[in-house]
């Protein structure tokens, strides 16, 4: 099932995010099909963005 972007314009920039991801945990990601990775390598990404998202988060609230 693919997911549908809330915010279709965001596509490129959320690409380039989780590329910077895969880049900061070690994992070669290609443009494209990636679907050889393991479920260890996806999961160490995802958890990246979101370490990086709540990082993210709680900045803007320490500068409000």
């Amino acid at each position: 099932m693919a997911s549908k972007s809330l915010v279709p314009e965001a596509k490129e920039a959320l690409n380039r995010f989780k590329m910077e991801a895969a880049s900061e945990v070690g994992v070669s990601l290609k443009q494209g099909y990636n679907g050889d990775l393991t479920s260890k390598q996806a999961g160490s990404i995802g958890g990246q963005m979101v370490k990086k998202l709540i990082e993210n988060a709680e900045n803007q609230m320490k500068n409000r």
